[in-house]
């Protein structure tokens, strides 16, 4: 090989370096990221899609994706379709141990935690003029209890078992997502809804604004059952205030939103992802108001995923435990 070929292949191999290290994710990482997130009149959509241009600005290209929420975003994560995505911490933990609606399909062992985000309020959604004061109320009536196989109908069903009710005790059943079922709230079509996301919903706070709504709130004693049975649910309140006219502040219970990852991510990638998204807090709050809840030194609380090394070795450097 003659010397001009020779410095032309030392060029090659030094550009392919230096590109290498300017994408800063691992030989078998995706050139760019999609991130599952959940319907657009949730919470999930809006952070994601901030999220999203987070990691394009800092890291690596990413896009998010609008889904049926956390049962199939661990579905897309298991099938690698998407290589970040927003799950109930109820939801992970589930999936992780192949129980309750991943039973039939076994557990998913490919997904990691990256971190545990903000709590997500479990709120039973009434319009303003609606009878319906308690739990026990929905029976007899049109509900809708999430999308099919969503972790909002999981909530729902535990809270109605808790109350000693099931779906058959409902006039009847309705499977819709937080737009839809608020869109029928407004018609009449439905009585009441069940939605779990951080609070101010967008699609309750569109209701609040038109038709005027209620939340349904729980007994202390209700509350304390359904967290020792379930241990992963917390206390928690919808601040009076939260929607316009509902000035009323009511007991109910939340879970945690998490982020988690693919595991066959690279370390040195998820590093970087977790670093940038910790250290732009303030443009994910400028997204949606929960974003402001998210915060380092709660990264951790609630995840009983295996943390991902490379959101670990964050964490580690920051003094997270």
């Amino acid at each position: 090989m003659n010397r001009t070929r020779t410095s032309l292949l030392a060029l090659v191999v030094a550009l392919a370096g230096a590109l290498a290290a300017c994408s800063g994710s691992g030989s078998g990482d995706p050139e760019t990221i999609s991130i599952a997130t959940g319907g657009t009149s949730g919470t999930y959509y809006p952070l994601g899609g901030g999220m999203a241009q987070i990691f394009t600005d800092e890291v690596v290209n990413a896009t998010a994706e609008s889904t049926g929420a956390s049962v199939v975003n661990m579905q897309l994560i298991k099938d690698g379709d998407v290589d970040l995505a927003f799950v109930q911490s109820d939801i992970a933990d589930y999936a992780s141990k192949g129980v309750m609606m991943f039973e039939e399909g076994g557990a998913i062992e490919n997904v990691q935690a990256v971190a545990s985000l903000y709590n997500e309020t479990i709120q039973i959604v009434v319009p303003e003029s609606s009878d319906i004061r308690s739990v026990e109320d929905l029976a007899g009536k049109k509900v809708s209890i999430g999308e099919p196989g969503s972790g909002t109908e999981a909530n729902a069903r535990q809270i109605l078992e808790i109350h000693g009710m099931s779906e058959d005790d409902l006039g009847q059943v309705q499977r819709l997502g937080f737009g839809d079922s608020t869109s029928y709230i407004q018609d009449g079509t439905l009585d009441a809804a069940f939605v779990t996301a951080g609070t101010p919903t967008s699609a309750v706070s569109e209701l609040a604004a038109t038709k005027g709504v209620r939340i349904v709130g729980m007994t202390d004693e209700n509350i304390e059952a359904l967290i020792e049975k379930y241990p992963y649910y917390a206390a928690q309140t919808v601040e009076g205030g939260t929607y316009a006219g509902f000035d009323e502040t009511v007991n109910t219970v939340a879970v945690k939103a998490q982020l988690v990852v693919r595991s066959e991510l690279s370390e040195d990638l998820v590093y970087r992802l977790t670093k940038a998204l910790f250290e732009n807090l303030d443009a994910m709050a400028a997204v949606h108001a929960k974003a402001s809840e998210i915060a380092l030194e709660k990264a951790l609380e609630g995840v009983s995923l295996t943390v991902h090394p490379g959101a670990a070795k964050y964490f580690e450097e920051a003094g997270v435990q």
